[in-house]
């Protein structure tokens, strides 16, 4: 946020296939905690809290970001593409998980999250101008498939759709748009932030709500929900966009989005640990599988051809004729 300039100046780096996955999985780590971690939150807070709250506090900490980097000001068309990102990541998703995980377990929510890999990569076709290869889809589908038939055999696919997989399945929509709208403008912001101004962005919705919420129910809570909340504050609504968004701007979107196919084995292991949930030996069989897809998804050539970037250049870092060079990218993480 610089007097000297009012649209955001991106910086040459070179960008390897290789820090795009690294980047991604840091992300999906992150992120795997995020469902139980709302679970415990919501135990004792209430679920508008936890969703807007996170979302205060975290642009608190995006504030302080942007002032120490001197970030300048994104352009118009970059604003109006950040209140999509805003829309599916700083309001939609936290909104319906924690309306959802009122009711129903966190591993039960891992079972919809499945899907949020495929819809990511359907806005990368319909948003970035991805083509992933039929090898990709059929890769991404035999891992949707393992880890749909173990959380099948696992019990945690069960029963009639109820109010709460509604909201997830709207969570999965909106994530997958906010996740491959902020994949596409970190190429030209950078992970950080893309994920701050959009957080900056949600500010007259986010406040307004969490005021209202802590109002009409004061937030009182214990130590797990306390310690929940701050998780999904400072690392889930925060840091792991840094990595996250990164990852999608140097791998592709839809190509690094595929790794959150380990993101329901993973959400399971930490329910286990938190919530004192079972994991069967089986969910290492699975894990393992379902990252040999992840690795056959990564191997894919082409498997995500980035949409065009200025000056004839993808964000995959070739230029027309497939050579290799430079791309334009706000900085290495942010």
């Amino acid at each position: 946020m610089t007097a000297q300039s009012s649209a955001t100046a991106p910086t040459t780096v070179t960008v390897g296939p290789g820090a795009g996955i690294a980047l991604g999985a840091l992300g999906v780590l992150a992120f795997s905690m995020s469902l139980p971690a709302t679970r415990v939150a919501v135990h004792t807070l209430d679920p508008w809290f936890v969703a807007f709250g996170r979302a205060v506090g975290a642009a608190l900490l995006a504030w302080a970001y942007l002032r120490l980097t001197g970030a300048p000001r994104p352009t118009r068309d970059q604003w109006r593409r950040l209140s999509i990102v805003a829309l599916g990541v700083v309001v939609g998703f936290p909104l319906f998980t924690s309306l959802a995980l009122t009711t129903q377990t966190s591993a039960h929510g891992a079972v919809v999250v499945t899907v949020l890999p495929a819809m990511t990569a359907v806005f990368a076709v319909l948003r970035a101008g991805e083509r992933p290869p039929p090898l990709f889809w059929i890769a991404s589908a035999a891992g949707l498939a393992l880890v749909l038939a173990f959380l099948a055999a696992g019990g945690s696919i069960r029963g009639a759709l109820a109010a709460a997989d509604l909201f997830l399945l709207a969570a999965v929509v909106l994530c997958g748009l906010g996740y491959a709208e902020g994949g596409r403008l970190a190429r030209e912001l950078g992970g950080a932030r893309t994920i701050c101004w959009a957080l900056l962005l949600s500010l007259p919705v986010t406040v307004p709500v969490t005021a209202v919420a802590a109002f009409v129910h004061r937030p009182q809570g214990g130590v797990a929900a306390w310690t929940g909340f701050g998780y999904l504050t400072v690392v889930s609504m925060f840091l792991g966009f840094f990595a996250w968004y990164a990852g999608l701007a140097r791998g592709g979107i839809a190509k690094v989005g595929q790794i959150q196919l380990v993101q329901p084995v993973l959400t399971l292991i930490w329910s286990a640990a938190l919530l004192g949930e079972a994991v069967t030996p089986g969910a290492l069989v699975v894990a393992g599988a379902v990252l040999a897809c992840v690795v056959l998804i990564q191997r894919t050539r082409g498997g995500a051809t980035p949409a065009r970037a200025p000056g004839g250049l993808s964000s995959a870092g070739r230029d027309g004729a497939g050579h290799a060079g430079d791309v334009r990218v706000a900085d290495e993480v942010s």
